[in-house]
């Protein structure tokens, strides 16, 4: 599909354990693709493989052409960035001198700091918010402001391609909102091609240009949202009992779980012809 990353026919696992097997995923180049599923679903498993930190048991991981494991590491780094889900500090270590490992890949041996590497680092942190703790060690900060951090540090790396695994973790909901403007803004105005495992569903309707829904390790629906979304696939995959409305601020789909049908919180009955607004069917 001419997709720079691409995953041919995974079998993935841990141990003895399968998680999936037979997956093909070819990333949209330039775009923002948000990954959604239920707990264990094999998101995060896919999101390791693509980035080499997991190996498959079978099947293949496609870098602009090449077998991803063929390539040297500091080729990858340069490629593809990625933000694990619990990222892990060296003790002391401070926030400027964290997001400055991003620049790492792109050290060699006649290529030492430059100016380049200054500015990548400022833009980063700038972009995060998290100047202001440019000195503060690491292991002393919140967990959202440390989340903030790592992304930084994926951001520093300037790659094209830049996975995250579930980047909102610990942030309030206004830094989660920070965070997905700057992921859309990094795609729509400087053409990097973002991958995002989300657990919210409405902020991955709203933030992505590409939907893939994820079950049982296989992938069951792949799109545009406003596309893909309704409430039948959301009632398979997730078993959620739900209306999806359009948003009034974006016109992406919008989940609305049904009010409980009994006990004192319960509305009443929903009226027979109260259905979804957005089109599609599970794959």
């Amino acid at each position: 599909m001419g997709a720079r990353l691409r995953a041919d026919a995974l079998t993935l696992g841990y141990d003895g354990r399968v998680v999936a097997e037979g997956l093909d995923l070819a990333v949209p180049d330039g775009e923002f693709t948000a990954v959604i599923g239920p707990n264990a679903c094999g998101k995060s498993t896919l999101l390791h493989a693509l980035a080499r930190i997991l190996k498959p048991k079978a099947g293949a991981v496609v870098l602009d052409g090449a077998l991803i494991t063929a390539l040297p590491s500091k080729e990858v780094a340069r490629r593809l960035g990625l933000l694990p889900q619990s990222p892990i500090a060296p003790d002391g270590i401070t926030v400027a001198d964290l997001v400055a490992r991003g620049r790492h890949p792109h050290q060699r041996l006649l290529r030492q700091w430059t100016a380049e590497d200054d500015a990548a680092v400022v833009e980063a942190m700038d972009a995060t918010g998290v100047t202001a703790l440019a000195r503060r060690p690491v292991d002393e900060l919140s967990g959202g402001q440390r989340q903030r951090v790592w992304l930084a540090m994926a951001l520093a790396q300037r790659t094209p391609l830049l996975l995250l695994d579930e980047p909102t973790t610990y942030l309030d909901v206004a830094h989660q909102i920070d965070i997905l403007d700057l992921c859309a803004e990094l795609h729509a105005e400087r053409g990097r091609t973002v991958v995002a495992v989300l657990h919210d569903l409405n902020q991955a309707f709203r933030y992505a240009t590409h939907l893939v829904v994820m079950r049982d390790g296989a992938i069951v629906a792949e799109g545009v949202p406003e596309d893909v979304v309704s409430a039948d696939l959301l009632g398979a995959v997730f078993g959620l009992d739900c209306r999806v409305v359009p948003d009034p601020e974006t016109g992406a789909p919008l989940v609305i779980p049904r009010a409980p049908r009994h006990g004192r919180w319960s509305q009443g009955p929903v009226p027979a012809d109260d259905t979804t607004g957005v089109s599609g069917a599970p794959a």
